[in-house]
């Protein structure tokens, strides 16, 4: 009788098998992850740059010798930036325009693509067609001012919120998103009795926060760094935006170096303090709603 000294597979435990990365994989890591930190220095390099301008004084920008860290700390232009009463009525106009911008959107956003989820919506595919069309032709900029004109929004902040309140990419990433919404919650719910409304209310929008979020980001951003439509609309200079309180300033400097004060900024400065001023809210909303918008950005886009 022969016997063989096979081990028993079936007494080793998972947890002691281990498998080793192969040269080649581990070459794939190293490159990958080498590549990945240059894309992140390139990514971040402007805008630490912007933020080492912004502190930096006139004699080191002009000379090119900032980079990634402030020469000559200076904090001149942001106190004279800063200590303007108008900047923070401005700045006032722009978190009321973008809060009520960014609700009304949302709020018309999502109802809209729900509806146009439904195959059963009579005229279904005119109201996508029309949609789909103001992605490729717009009515002109005299047109435009013309019906904001006649709707007596000229000069009043909707003129600012009412115009951009769909965004049809949004719109179309919403409905794809509803498209694939599990139908058996919806047909319970309404077997229990519930309404239309309240299924969409209840049902659907407490499930939906991942897409809800990221819309939410992309509308608030759009807003926030709006400032086309109050130069066009808005008179009073009390109604500005910060973004167009911070743009008439780069368009001061870039005819004159003077900011209102004895001390002389030349235009990278300013511009470096306008932009950081105008993007921090924004960073700083960011971190919170990153969980949300890393898996709801694809939310849609493939089929279950």
């Amino acid at each position: 009788m022969v016997t063989t000294n096979t081990p028993d597979i079936t007494a080793v435990s998972p947890a002691t098998i281990t498998v080793k990365d192969t040269p080649g994989y581990r070459a794939f890591r190293a490159v990958n992850g080498l590549v990945l930190v240059v894309i992140t220095f390139l990514t971040l390099y402007p805008f630490l740059n912007m933020v080492a301008k912004a502190f930096s004084s006139q004699a080191y920008i002009a000379a090119g010798q900032v980079n990634l860290w402030p020469r000559g700390f200076n904090l001149t232009t942001f106190a004279s930036v800063m200590g303007d009463e108008i900047f923070w009525v401005n700045y006032r106009n722009t978190v009321v325009y973008t809060v009520l911008a960014t609700a009304i959107a949302m709020a018309l956003t999502t109802t809209f693509a729900y509806a146009l989820s439904k195959p059963y919506l009579k005229g279904r595919g005119i109201l996508i067609g029309l949609a789909m069309v103001t992605m490729l032709y717009a009515g002109g900029l005299i047109p435009n001012y013309l019906l904001i004109d006649a709707l007596g929004f000229k000069n009043t902040m909707w003129a600012i919120v009412v115009p951009g309140a769909i965004n049809v990419f949004n719109l179309l990433v919403m409905k794809s998103f509803f498209d694939n919404f599990p139908k058996d919650l919806e047909e319970a719910a309404e077997i229990d009795g519930m309404s239309q409304f309240g299924v969409f209310f209840r049902i659907v929008l407490p499930l939906s926060k991942a897409v809800i979020a990221t819309m939410t980001l992309f509308y608030a951003v759009q807003f926030w760094n709006s400032w086309f439509q109050a130069y066009l609309y808005l008179n009073d200079r009390d109604m500005y935006p910060v973004t167009l309180y911070l743009r008439n300033l780069l368009a001061a400097a870039t005819s004159t170096t003077d900011l209102g004060s004895d001390t002389v900024q030349i235009q990278a400065n300013v511009q470096s303090v306008a932009m950081l001023l105008t993007v921090l809210p924004i960073v700083c909303v960011y971190p919170f709603i990153q969980k949300y918008f890393v898996s709801g950005v694809m939310l849609g886009s493939v089929k279950g």
